[in-house]
């Protein structure tokens, strides 16, 4: 089983960014316990970080095209934005778990808006860089039971 983990703008500022928001762990660290957790459950995981919206809708493409099973994304500020990874993820039909460090739900209210939402089969949110192995086990167990269907 392969998995694409991406991650849209400012997530490379882990750490940095808000720390009272997004905690102290860096990308580099996050990238290495998801690795790790990915491992121990005998999943290949790549990783995606882009400032750049064409950039991830790019990404959703090649991940189609080369046959990965599935997407873990927290697309960032895109989230409330992005028609474009919305259709991305629609057209390729890529199960993709949604999730974000923070709960958007308790923020400003744009924050509230999750475009991509629709074409997820689940959203993850505000249990912190946690999530993201939440998002992964989810993402596997939908898969495995997709196969044995």
């Amino acid at each position: 089983m392969k998995i694409v983990v991406m991650n849209g703008p400012n997530l490379n500022l882990l750490g940095i960014r808000e720390p009272d928001i997004y905690g102290k762990e860096t990308y580099e660290t996050l990238t290495q316990k998801i690795k790790a957790h990915a491992d121990a459950l005998g999943v290949e995981v790549t990783f995606v970080q882009s400032n750049h919206e064409g950039t991830l809708v790019d990404e959703i493409h090649r991940a189609f095209f080369e046959g990965w099973d599935g997407i873990v994304f927290n697309p960032g500020a895109y989230t409330h934005t992005s028609i474009a990874l919305l259709d991305a993820v629609k057209a390729t039909r890529m199960p993709t778990v949604e999730v974000h460090i923070s709960d958007p739900d308790t923020r400003e209210d744009f924050r509230r808006v999750s475009y991509i939402r629709t074409a997820c089969i689940a959203t993850i949110a505000g249990h912190g860089t946690n999530g993201y192995l939440e998002a992964l086990d989810l993402l596997i167990a939908h898969l495995r039971a997709a196969q044995e269907s």
